[in-house]
């Protein structure tokens, strides 16, 4: 199988905040525009997707963020076909994190996602809008 079929380029990055409305803020004033603000129930955190141009990025309040140089969470992947991708990643034994694909209600019918580790220690996600 070959990933790049199944792939159609980054979906968003992520930035955990401690300050929601700091962030919103900041970010707008560079251009961007709020495309989704929602709250993730599970997590119980507040959740705001911002748009610039192709350039997504997904801002999270869970009170536990860094604030230091190299904060990006994850790198999320645009993907076609959860199910398949997930087969390939374990056939390829590279989800080391064991982790499962979830559900978010985000959007408008939701996404389906799941985290693996790069070899630096990085997350990517691969995420698929439903």
């Amino acid at each position: 199988m070959d990933l790049k079929t199944y792939t159609t380029g980054i979906q968003h990055i992520g930035i955990p905040t401690n300050d929601i409305e700091k962030t919103i803020a900041f970010y707008q004033k560079l251009g961007f525009e709020i495309a989704l603000q929602t709250v993730n129930e599970e997590a119980d955190e507040k959740v705001a997707f911002l748009e610039l141009e192709t350039l997504v990025i997904e801002t999270y309040e869970n009170k536990a963020a860094k604030m230091e140089s190299g904060s990006i969470d994850h790198v999320a992947i645009n993907v076609k076909d959860i199910e398949e991708v997930y087969r390939y990643i374990e056939a390829e034994k590279m989800n080391t994190t064991k982790d499962t694909i979830h559900f978010l209600p985000f959007w408008d019918n939701g996404v389906r996602f799941f985290t693996i580790e790069g070899p630096n220690k990085e997350k990517v996600e691969f995420s698929q809008y439903l």
